[in-house]
């Protein structure tokens, strides 16, 4: 019996940015609003680009049918280049990413598959795995795949991401020891 090859994928660790997953969010106004995340994967991860590229791959076999029975040459791909396509963000340096999204809220849990229920928990910045479903789309004449966020499973902090701060950081210069009141 052949292999069959999975569109799914569950990346290894990658760092998230571009966090929606509390409330939906839309990218322009009036837009349909979705959770999203850009999954942040460091080129080294060998591993987890081959997965990608293999569900990519399948992706693209089972919807044939939406671009009249043969892949397109110039078909759009969700995995992307950070170094190319965003020069400027030394975050993306190193790295491919991908935007995925979800109508229905994603389930988030910690390393321990425990809910994440603090919103302070799961930001832009921190670390961990995340659950993907790649399938084609036809619309509007653009043809290409996209990705189906899944799940999130943080498994460690990171710098905040998007000018982020804690109170503590905010603060640390006026804070008085107790000599000093």
């Amino acid at each position: 019996m052949a292999d069959v090859v999975s569109t799914k994928v569950v990346t290894g660790e990658v760092r998230f940015s571009y966090l929606h997953v509390w409330e939906p969010a839309s990218i322009e106004e009036g837009g349909e609003k979705k959770y999203s995340v850009a999954l942040l994967i460091p080129k080294k991860d060998k591993k987890t680009i081959a997965k990608i590229e293999a569900a990519i791959a399948a992706a693209s076999e089972a919807g044939k049918a939406k671009f009249g029975g043969k892949i397109p040459a110039n078909l759009k791909s969700p995995l992307r280049d950070g170094d190319l396509e965003r020069p400027e963000d030394e975050v993306y340096a190193g790295h491919f990413f991908i935007n995925a999204n979800a109508k229905n809220k994603p389930g988030l849990v910690d390393k321990s598959a425990r809910p994440i229920m603090n919103q302070d928990e799961l930001y832009s910045g921190c670390y961990g795995h995340a659950s993907v479903t790649f399938y084609a789309y036809n619309t509007s004449g653009n043809k290409g795949i996209a990705a189906g966020l899944n799940h999130l499973m943080k498994t460690r902090d990171g710098e905040p991401l998007g000018g982020r701060s804690t109170a503590e950081s905010d603060f640390a210069e006026l804070v008085q020891e107790e000599d000093d009141l």
